[in-house]
């Protein structure tokens, strides 16, 4: 039975950036705190709106996508890609983990109690592979969209 995790915790920004041995700019710390009010999951670009008219932001859109870049390969947030072309952003829990996401409303949920790594492996090795980790993104309709 997959264990659905459904309360997202916000962390602090810079303390997250310093467990990720990444210096805590005021860009990152900026895309970070807008990140973390989503609950669900969001682009470059609706970040980069939420920043500038919300918050009053002089970051720019190109340093939005370099961040978010920058963010996704230490690790810090997850890249999705449910939306279309465009990849989708979410500050996730830091343990293992795959999403659902509904195809609709894009409500992004966390599932954690992964059971897979064994099929994982059997198939790498079945086609001469080693998995070093896998990921997962199910999607379908949430509850309220059916």
């Amino acid at each position: 039975m997959l264990n659905q995790v459904t309360a997202k915790a916000q962390p602090d920004p810079v303390e997250l950036l310093r467990a990720k041995g990444l210096r805590p700019t005021r860009q990152r710390v900026e895309v970070l705190s807008e990140l973390g009010r989503e609950p669900d999951d969001a682009t470059a670009q609706q970040l980069w709106a939420r920043l500038r008219e919300g918050a009053g932001s002089t970051i720019g859109l190109a340093t939005v996508y370099r961040t978010l870049a920058r963010l996704r390969d230490e690790g810090v947030v997850d890249a999705l890609s449910h939306h279309g072309s465009e990849q989708c952003f979410r500050l996730c829990m830091q343990s293992h983990h795959h999403h659902l996401f509904c195809v609709q409303c894009h409500k992004v949920v966390e599932v954690d109690d992964c059971s897979l790594g064994t099929w994982v492996d059997d198939v790498a090795t079945r086609h001469g592979f080693v998995a070093e980790e896998h990921s997962v993104e199910i999607s379908g309709r949430c509850a309220r969209c059916r």
